[in-house]
């Protein structure tokens, strides 16, 4: 159960955040000028990746939320870690960003603590 929760979680995250991105690039600069709040809530929901982004956003809080019930914090927050590998993968090969060795190398090292704390 907690691995299914992990993967929900992972999932969730990882497209939460890619909608995000492919949503803001898509939009492009963006000001909000005296109209404020309603105005930002406005523009918000013209964009449905964003509105979904943000029920993914959802589905990732609560999964956790569901992890910490029956696994031990120690377990579930470098779980979540994993997260940041999909994404960096995904930002390559989905949206096309150029990921230089360094960061590479970065995202090799948080797999292998993520795997060594689901020891």
């Amino acid at each position: 159960m907690k691995w299914l929760l992990v993967g929900l979680m992972v999932a969730a995250t990882v497209a939460s955040d890619l909608l995000q991105s492919h949503q803001m690039k898509r939009a492009g600069a963006q000001s909000v000028g005296a109209g404020g709040l309603w105005s930002i809530l406005r523009l918000i929901a013209k964009r449905r990746f964003l509105i979904l982004a943000v029920a993914c956003m959802a589905v990732s809080f609560f999964s956790f939320m569901a992890l910490v019930e029956i696994a031990p914090l120690s377990f579930a927050v470098p779980a979540s870690a994993s997260s940041l590998v999909v994404e960096t993968v995904l930002a390559r090969f989905v949206l096309g960003e150029q990921i230089s060795k360094r960061r590479a190398a970065g995202t090799v090292m948080v797999l292998i603590g993520v795997v060594l704390a689901g020891e």
